[in-house]
């Protein structure tokens, strides 16, 4: 989708958080071709290798924003925990013509408006993999986003990945319970694949390498084949045979499914809390 209204000096992006999601976001901008004149990032305390990224693109760096800037897009990479604290020193920069992009889990658009005033707003989810190009984001606009605001966070968001538009406000928190956190779901997967391998007599390297190098290659699998997961598996499980034998307690009474329908609710729910 592209960008209807090109980014530039005096319709920027501002940034609020250079950490490991705002940083993943600023990297794929100015790789995407969003100019660096045209971004500017608000961090009382990047990281080095960040401060670098933003000086060498051209970008601006600043501790707090100056009273008389307006933003294009004001995109907000702050913990949850710290948005009430952030948010009345960054709504000067709302203007008429700013749309506003929260990734704070539980962050309602009414918390928004509460410290920023009425404005085009979209409350968004991205994971992790973002880092590497290869995240998924879940998004909603409020009904004051225009057509052109949406294709111009579409155009921001999508530089990590495939972007979901969901219908409600409400399913942002099933998004974060599902792919905000499920990156965190696989890295277990990971730990608990490579431990069984260890109860099973391997040595614990060799069992993290081969668990890690599987799960990375069944992902890699899925993602570049046309098939749904279900045939994927299908595909592996030869009847009566050893994959067969360990998706019997898997796929139990009492195996993934249960678990990770009771996993996603918990996620959810606190989600939900965040919201304050």
């Amino acid at each position: 989708m592209p960008t209807t209204t090109p980014f530039s000096s005096t319709h920027p992006v501002v940034l609020i958080g250079a950490g490991n999601m705002g940083g993943a976001m600023l990297s794929g901008w100015l790789k995407s071709g969003v100019p660096g004149s045209a971004v500017i990032v608000v961090d009382p305390g990047p990281s080095p290798a960040m401060l670098a990224t933003i000086n060498e693109a051209g970008a601006t760096h600043l501790t707090a924003l100056p009273k008389d800037l307006k933003a294009s897009v004001l995109f907000l990479a702050v913990k949850p925990q710290v948005m009430e604290t952030v948010l009345p020193a960054v709504k000067s920069a709302v203007g008429s013509g700013t749309v506003v992009v929260s990734v704070a889990a539980g962050k309602t658009l009414g918390f928004l408006e509460k410290h920023l005033g009425k404005a085009a707003m979209v409350r968004a989810m991205p994971n992790t993999p973002a880092m590497v190009g290869r995240g998924v984001t879940g998004a909603f606009a409020n009904s004051g986003v225009s057509d052109a605001q949406r294709e111009r966070v579409h155009s921001l968001l999508r530089v990590s990945g495939p972007v979901e538009w969901v219908p409600a406000e409400a399913d942002i928190d099933a998004v974060t319970a599902l792919s905000g956190s499920g990156p965190a779901y696989v890295f277990y997967l990971v730990e608990c694949m490579a431990e069984a391998g260890r109860k099973l007599g391997l040595q614990a390297d060799l069992a993290m390498r081969l668990a890690r190098e599987t799960v990375a290659g069944a992902g890699e699998l899925m993602h570049q084949s046309p098939d749904d997961a279900s045939r994927l598996r299908e595909n592996v499980t030869s009847p009566g045979g050893t994959t067969a034998a360990a998706l019997a307690v898997l796929m139990g009474e009492n195996g993934m499914q249960p678990l990770f329908d009771a996993a996603l609710a918990a996620a959810r729910k606190r989600a939900e809390e965040l919201a304050g």
